[in-house]
């Protein structure tokens, strides 16, 4: 590429100021690429994302070398870290003392010696888990007249004739979806412990226990959908595709209820709910029974929710998103403008780190006399910076998805209970991405 591009270097000045504006602008159009990818391997780590960012970074330092522009590297001066003061052990721990007593005679003049004190230290200790098994006797008894038997009928078992007691079954699935341990990872772990458990078993296990959820997951859909205001986003995780050979990309929606940033005593919920795609159908019908304001991001899949007759769902943005577009750019080229827009954005956390927790009245109250001024200048800052920069650039991009959401943007600023942006779905998001890094795929 440097060679081909020596090749094309025009001779005459004008075109040749041209050429040196369009090779700047792919310059930093390439970085805010690259930037963009590195935050994806935050999330989720692919070798295709590898590739990608080594033949853009490969790409990058060809135009650079045939533009003869050199990088400077500013390194971070290095601070030590502060000692912290270890926090106390908890005190539901059970505690063993262990006394160690030296000897009761004085070491030099053999007299006999007293206490005057103690030096008392804790250590934190692990005592490996246990399998155990539990016996289920049942005598049968006889009557000596009428020969009638008696036996105490058999307990009930979470899965009909199974071996498995309600604590295992409950341990596999928290490792297996909440700590995120696969079955075959578990099968090796038990077997150090002297007890065989085929992954196959635990599988046949985890479908069973499908069955004795199922009212949980009703109850828990039911709370969650009747909420005023939801949070919602999605995300890809790799599905097993059995006869290919391969996984298939497969959707994981979240639906989140959590109001007690405006200290709502309801308690906060979260909602998973799969497709094999990213259609908009589903989430139309996961949310078909929710009447109330939907907090999510721009996906397009929302708009025929947002269109419902009688104004069922609302639509609020996510300022958190709509500042990403400015913090990639402020990351890949240090703009100046992506600087301001990002303290602009700051003044408006500020306030709501001042009224978390307050009553939907007092925020709704300090939103307006606070975040409006500021949200009143940022919009007209945003229109006048918009007519100043190239409409094909990054820039515009940014403030231009910031311009054509402002009326959801702001209408956390009308109702206390909305809140800025959608944090609380991707916090319930972080779990299925820490999964995607030790699974090769999920079943579904």
């Amino acid at each position: 590429m440097a060679l081909e591009t020596k090749r094309a270097i025009p001779d005459d000045v004008d075109q040749l100021k041209q050429l040196v504006v369009a090779q700047s602008a792919h310059i930093e159009h390439l970085k805010l690429v690259i930037a963009k990818l590195r935050r994806m391997q935050f999330g989720r780590s692919s070798e295709r994302v590898d590739q990608e960012i080594d033949q853009l970074e490969l790409q990058l330092e060809e135009m650079q070398a045939a533009a003869a522009s050199s990088m400077t590297v500013q390194s971070k001066a290095s601070v030590e870290p502060s000692i912290r003061k270890r926090e106390p052990l908890p005190d539901h721990l059970p505690r063993e003392t262990e006394t160690l007593i030296p000897d009761c005679d004085c070491p030099d003049c053999g007299a006999q010696m007293r206490v005057i004190g103690e030096d008392v230290a804790e250590m934190l200790e692990h005592v490996p888990e246990h399998f155990k098994v539990i016996r289920i006797v049942r005598p049968k008894y006889a009557c000596a007249h009428c020969a009638k038997i008696v036996q105490h009928p058999a307990p009930s078992r979470p899965i009909s004739r199974g071996v498995a007691g309600p604590g295992l079954l409950a341990h596999i699935l928290v490792s297996k979806y909440a700590d995120h341990l696969p079955l075959y990872r578990q099968s090796e772990i038990y077997a150090r412990q002297g007890v065989s458990l085929e992954r196959s078993t635990m599988a046949q296990w985890v479908g069973e226990c499908t069955r004795l959820v199922d009212p949980l997951i009703k109850a828990l859909t039911r709370h969650v959908l009747g909420a005023k205001k939801l949070h919602a986003d999605d995300t890809p995780i790799p599905v097993l595709d059995p006869g290919r050979g391969r996984t298939k990309t497969g959707r994981l929606w979240t639906y989140v209820r959590d109001d007690r940033p405006w200290g709502s005593a309801d308690p906060p919920a979260v909602l998973f709910r799969y497709s094999p795609n990213r259609r908009g159908e589903h989430p139309q019908a996961h949310l078909a029974q929710f009447r109330g304001v939907l907090q999510a991001d721009a996906y397009a899949g929302f708009k025929e929710l947002y269109a419902s007759p009688g104004n069922r769902v609302r639509e609020a943005a996510c300022w958190a998103h709509a500042r990403r577009g400015f913090y990639d750019l402020h990351q890949a080229n240090a703009s100046p403008i992506a600087a301001e827009a990002l303290a602009r954005i700051a003044q408006l956390y500020e306030v709501e780190s001042a009224i978390r927790g307050r009553s939907p009245e007092e925020r709704r109250q300090a939103r307006q006399a606070h975040a409006l001024p500021v949200l009143d200048d940022l919009r007209a800052w945003l229109r006048e910076t918009l007519a100043r920069v190239s409409k094909k650039s990054e820039l515009a991009a940014a403030i231009g998805y910031v311009l054509k959401r402002w009326s959801a943007l702001t209408r956390y600023t009308e109702e206390g209970t909305i809140e800025i942006d959608n944090n609380a779905a991707e916090r319930a998001l972080r779990t299925v991405a820490l999964g995607r890094n030790y699974a090769n795929f999920v079943f579904m």
